[in-house]
């Protein structure tokens, strides 16, 4: 029988972003088979956010982010069960959808997307948070 007292192992990825040491997060973590991706905006290696002005860029550079959290952790798209997206101007869902249809639309996962009034910088137009189950 498993001790109830025992502690399930975290394992955290970081992406680097100026914004992980300053509010105190990881990109991921993993916590036995399930893994949870902070919301992520269309930063690039650099830092810098892409698709200036394009939310449908900036939703495919999102997962772009989450995937490589994932893989870092064992995962993959596939394994996506629930999306979050969090978008600054909900009268261009369509855009963010047809991205989000497009990379992992065939699995189907749960999803929310709501208009915010801003996100962390003012350039960043979209916002997704992903949740996977691996295996």
């Amino acid at each position: 029988m498993e001790n109830s007292n025992e502690r399930l192992e975290r394992r955290r990825v970081g992406s680097g972003s100026k914004w992980e040491p300053i509010v105190g997060y990881s990109r991921a973590v993993r916590v036995g088979n399930q893994i949870f991706v902070t919301g992520t905006v269309a930063f690039d290696e650099q830092g810098d956010i892409v698709a200036l002005g394009d939310p449908y860029g900036q939703a495919i550079q999102c997962f772009r982010n989450i995937e490589h959290a994932l893989r870092s952790l064992g995962s993959n798209l596939h394994d996506v069960v629930r999306t979050r997206m969090y978008v600054t101007d909900i009268s261009r869902w369509e855009e963010v959808g047809r991205a989000h249809a497009e990379v992992v639309g065939q699995f189907r996962p749960a999803t929310t997307m709501v208009e915010v009034s801003r996100l962390i910088t003012p350039e960043a137009l979209v916002e997704i948070e992903a949740d996977a189950v691996v295996g």
